[in-house]
């Protein structure tokens, strides 16, 4: 298991903003979000943020891995950042400049990776209020869907009025289940009214 490495000084240490996308990988067409945070925000609560930003409902283990220099001729590993580590570890000591990234793993039955690529750094303007989400697309899957497999079966059956399971994953999902909806503000209204909505990790 990765270790928490030493803070160091850097672009992203000081009081700065961070532009970040969270891609949902391999969703087609692609669900992510892309938001504005500090860039001195520690693991956890990047945790919380993206369990709110994307929709999920903290109800599974979730873990965080970081790519490590490959060496020529082999694949780049992602090594797993100790659970322990993430109240101590901060993301800008782990992202330290733009095109860094890291994969936020959620649901570890159903498989939800997620990078989380770093656009911009900028300085933090003292009126900014943060987390602040710019723009998005897609609907969060379903809790418990079975992955993107499952989903992608979930919105075919609900999309088919003759699918044996049409009226079953309705009454499952919530017949007002849109695939294309995302809320902006929403989200945002959310994120001011403060931490603590989605703490406990099951």
């Amino acid at each position: 298991m990765r270790k928490s490495p030493r803070h160091r000084s850097g672009p992203g240490t000081q009081r700065s903003v961070y532009q970040i996308k969270v891609i949902l990988l391999h969703s087609r067409p692609p669900i992510w979000r892309q938001l504005q945070l500090e860039s001195s925000v520690t693991l956890d609560r990047l945790h919380d943020t993206l369990q709110m930003v994307m929709g999920w409902t903290n109800s599974h283990l979730h873990g965080f891995r970081l790519p490590q220099p490959s060496q020529r001729g082999t694949r780049r590993r992602l090594l797993p950042i100790e659970s322990a580590d993430e109240k101590a570890t901060r993301l800008d000591e782990l992202l330290r400049r733009p095109k860094h990234w890291l994969v936020y793993d959620y649901d570890f039955g159903d498989s939800w990776e997620h990078e989380v690529l770093l656009e911009e750094i900028r300085p933090r303007p003292s009126s900014t209020r943060l987390p602040m989400v710019l723009a998005g697309r897609g609907a969060c899957p379903p809790e418990d869907v079975g992955g993107l497999p499952g989903y992608y079966h979930f919105l075919e059956a609900i999309k088919d009025p003759n699918h044996p399971e049409h009226e079953d994953m309705l009454e499952w999902a919530g017949r007002d289940f849109d695939p294309a909806a995302f809320d902006v503000q929403e989200v945002n209204r959310a994120f001011h009214g403060g931490w603590g909505r989605r703490r406990p990790d099951a």
